[in-house]
């Protein structure tokens, strides 16, 4: 039997990709550590402002796991030191328990000298579009430069991730593992005696119907070309729909607030921020046709949600896109947005065409899970153990 210590260092404050993945991936490791000849446990980083605090309390989000490590060291004071020679790294080594693998859920892994490393990479947004990318998200580059000194295997997402890694790192193929993610809707029934108490637990009216956006609200999303082919929709062909978007505030989101101040339909554009996993549920099950026009995705999870929850997809032809949709979306160029328009109207205009792409959504989404995700996981620590 060999020990894995997993980084749940993104399970803190509401949860985006970094943290569905993470949070889904040690629930599916546990259970599989029941029929497989390994053992989990967990480790985070506190944060700089906790550290400080020294505030080093469990997550809410690992209470329930009985093997949880502190490693008291913040990432980014860890990613400073590991610039120069120093004992002090090493010295945190001793908080862990010895294990035979060390798994790094975000772009990151600690250089724990005596065990083997597996480092999760989500995206290169950072590389191939800088200008989507904060000035901090930029660091990641130096830092996974740095971990890619002392990491034994990547995993990662997507085909499409994995030829980048390779393009932009150089890295051997063969030290990089796709590991698909899935939806957290899997295995989610909405209970119709619910349904009526979510409506009316929102400020929302459900009788009309609408457009559905969920993702951080940041420039790489390209919320501001869905609001162009939206405002165009209202004003050539008088669809009567809303234009929802949900999720929370990312970096540069205020443009996109402009774009709405700016829209001759802004009564018709609601953001609803951030939202319980059933109330979004609802949102995807109710919605005409869920729209994501991305400009660059490392996989693409509120596609894989949509299609499972049953909503008719259109997403961009670019990034892993493509890749996890297949031929269960409309795809779309996201530079243009008469092309989304038209689109969306034939989605809406057309009730079988909406049937045919539940169908075959709800088919694709099957293709994926967090226990094959696990599956493939544990054959990757297999495979450098």
């Amino acid at each position: 039997m060999f020990k894995v210590c997993l980084d749940g260092t993104p399970l803190r404050g509401k949860l985006s990709g970094i943290g569905v993945y993470t949070l889904n991936i040690i629930a599916s490791l546990a259970k599989l550590q029941e029929t497989e000849n390994f053992e989990l446990e967990i480790y985070f980083h506190p944060s700089v402002k906790n550290w400080l605090l020294r505030n080093f309390s469990i997550p809410h989000f690992l209470t329930d796991y009985p093997k949880v490590s502190i490693l008291p060291i913040p990432v980014t004071i860890a990613d400073v030191l590991a610039k120069y020679p120093n004992p002090i790294l090493s010295h945190f080594e001793g908080y862990l328990n010895k294990p035979n693998i060390l798994h790094g859920t975000d772009h990151y892994v600690y250089p724990y000298r005596k065990s083997r490393k597996i480092m999760t990479i989500h995206d290169l947004t950072f590389l191939k579009y800088p200008q989507y990318s904060t000035t901090l998200v930029q660091g990641y580059l130096e830092r996974i430069k740095r971990c890619l000194a002392w990491t034994d295997l990547i995993i990662t997402f997507s085909e499409s991730n994995k030829q980048d890694l390779i393009e932009y790192f150089n890295i051997n193929s063969e030290r990089i593992q796709i590991t698909y993610e899935a939806s957290r809707y899997s295995s989610y029934k909405i209970r119709p005696d619910k349904i009526e108490l979510l409506k009316n637990s929102i400020d929302y009216n459900f009788s009309i119907p609408y457009l559905l956006f969920v993702s951080t609200l940041e420039p790489r999303k390209n919320v501001i070309t869905l609001i162009k082919a939206f405002d165009y929709l209202k004003e050539q062909n008088k669809i009567p729909h809303n234009l929802i978007l949900i999720g929370q505030k990312g970096w540069k989101y205020q443009s996109i607030f402009e774009a709405i101040e700016n829209s001759k339909y802004q009564q018709s554009i609601y953001y609803l921020n951030y939202l319980s996993d059933e109330l979004l549920a609802l949102f995807y099950a109710q919605t005409e046709a869920f729209i994501y026009p991305s400009f660059y995705e490392g996989f693409g999870l509120p596609v894989l949600e949509a299609m499972t929850l049953g909503s008719p997809v259109i997403t961009s032809n670019t990034s892993s896109l493509p890749e996890i949709a297949g031929d269960a979306a409309l795809l779309i160029n996201p530079n243009d947005f008469l092309e989304l328009a038209e689109a969306i109207l034939k989605v809406i205009s057309d009730s079988q065409l909406r049937e045919e792409l539940t169908k075959k959504g709800k088919e694709r989404a099957k293709l994926f899970s967090w226990e094959k995700t696990a599956q493939e996981t544990f054959k990757a620590y297999q495979f450098i153990n």
